[in-house]
């Protein structure tokens, strides 16, 4: 294995020092290589040192402004910041560079959402689910549906992550809150148990079904 593959086995083994060692003598062998930069980014975040993390990440786009991984890594470091509107031009520069990725869209849906911008969520939270359907992209677009109260297609997007997650807690209980809704109580109480017995320190899970009884 090359000196940056045996790196990125270190870190996926969570031997971070060892990772980083192998890293810097990387760099120092190949100055000019965006993805040791990017590779050290990763390792920085991981690590919790997230302005030498940044500094790594522009040093990669210096290097390739069309390093669409790059640009995708500075933006997950600036949602976990907060840093929205930061967050949102590197997610929109990876699409405008060609990253058709399901994650890219999944980050720009969920940015939208840390702004409470339900409706510019969507459009990027149903092509996620499109490109790539996980229990966590479906759940949120669900989640994102039924606070713009569209709660018919929340619920049918919400069986989609039962069909490959039939232990998803948060969604047993949002749909458990739609049968309450409906005042169909028997449904309800069988979906928040569900939740329970999933997650049973499920707080709101808890709650609904003690505001039920």
């Amino acid at each position: 294995m090359s000196k940056l593959q045996r790196a990125i086995e270190q870190v996926n083994n969570r031997e971070y020092e060892t990772a980083a060692k192998l890293l810097v003598e990387y760099i120092d062998e190949q100055p000019e290589d965006p993805i040791g930069y990017i590779n050290f980014a990763n390792l920085l975040v991981l690590t919790n040192q997230l302005q030498e993390a940044e500094r790594c990440f522009l040093r990669a786009i210096e290097l390739n402004d069309s390093s669409a991984t790059a640009y995708y890594g500075l933006g997950n470091l600036y949602y976990e910041q907060d840093l929205l509107q930061e967050a949102e031009k590197m997610f929109k520069h990876c699409l405008t560079l060609g990253l058709e990725d399901a994650d890219v869209y999944f980050m720009l849906g969920m940015t939208y959402i840390k702004r409470d911008d339900m409706i510019l969520s969507l459009p990027f939270l149903q092509r996620a689910t499109e490109l790539d359907e996980q229990p966590e992209s479906l759940f949120q677009y669900g989640l994102a549906l039924a606070k713009m109260n569209f709660e018919k297609e929340a619920e049918v997007v919400w069986h989609r992550v039962l069909k490959l997650d039939k232990r998803h807690a948060d969604t047993l209980y949002n749909l458990g809150i739609i049968a309450a809704n409906k005042q169909d109580n028997s449904l309800a109480l069988a979906y928040f148990n569900d939740a329970l017995t999933a997650q049973p320190n499920h707080t709101l899970a808890l709650q609904a079904k003690d505001n039920l009884i």
